[in-house]
């Protein structure tokens, strides 16, 4: 036994040493700890902060963008409620502001960095004929806008108070299109499927909803500049986010050449820092 003892022991500190240096090369070998960036982002960008989101991550290989889309006033209200994403991204000064006077932003990082305007849209096949502003005042037809509350559904409604201001359409015209609304939705990224599906005949939406993708489901319609409204997008960081740091990263990059080329490929105005 005793003959055997310091073989024993040789083995043994081998055996030890290799696996402190597996353990050293495994170490090593870690990649950095991943920040998650959660981003409550207006439905209407969808498609634009997909694409954003994407870019971002692929410059910064530690950090993954966590994106949240519904209605801006949906996401004020989950963040009223508790929700703590790192910034918040709203297709209304209204919503932004009322969290901004609540405490829940960081009100020095808050800022308008996007416009955007209304369009009108039919489906690709236009079964009701609608050429113009005029035809949505026809008996019959079907028309989607958003609720009051959401951004889109606000703005809808003042680019009807200018056309009833103006005696070429008038309030009966107003009335008369109100009337013809059959579905009022809280995010506009549900309006396109329904023209698309034939439920509705015309709806109001933001011009850079028709994206390239849905050019063989719907046609857009210009609203005249003297009718429509422009919508302004502020975004911030919320105050109590912990990755304050990285979220100003993520707004830079938004804000930037990369992040504005993607928006403005998908149809918005882009507001220079």
């Amino acid at each position: 036994m005793k003959a055997s003892t310091p073989a024993t022991f040789v083995a043994v500190s081998i055996l030890i040493v290799a696996g402190l240096l597996v353990a050293g090369c495994t170490t090593a070998q870690q990649a950095p700890e991943q920040t998650t960036l959660t981003v409550f982002t207006a439905a209407s960008l969808t498609g634009a902060f997909t694409d954003i989101g994407k870019a971002y991550e692929a410059q910064n290989a530690d950090v993954k963008v966590d994106l949240v889309f519904d209605g801006s006033q949906a996401l004020r209200t989950q963040i009223e409620q508790g929700a703590s994403p790192d910034i918040f991204v709203s297709a209304s000064t209204k919503h932004m502001q009322a969290l901004q006077d609540g405490g829940f932003m960081d009100n020095d990082t808050v800022a308008v960095f996007l416009g955007n305007s209304m369009a009108l849209i039919v489906p690709v096949d236009n079964p009701a004929g609608i050429t113009g502003l005029a035809d949505l005042a026809k008996p019959g037809t079907k028309i989607v806008i958003g609720t009051k509350d959401v951004p889109f559904g606000a703005y809808t409604r003042q680019v009807l108070d200018k056309l009833a201001a103006d005696p070429a359409y008038g309030e009966a015209y107003r009335e008369a299109v109100m009337k013809n609304v059959i579905s009022e939705e809280t995010a506009v990224s549900s309006v396109v499927p329904k023209l698309a599906l034939g439920e509705a005949d015309a709806a109001f939406v933001y011009k850079s909803d028709v994206s390239k993708d849905d050019l063989d489901k719907v046609t857009r319609i210009e609203v005249p500049a003297e009718y429509n409204v422009m919508a302004t997008y502020p975004l911030g960081i919320l105050a109590e986010s912990s990755q304050k740091a990285e979220a100003e990263s993520f707004i830079a990059f938004v804000r930037g050449p990369d992040g504005s080329a993607i928006l403005t490929e998908y149809g918005f105005d882009p507001i220079p820092a």
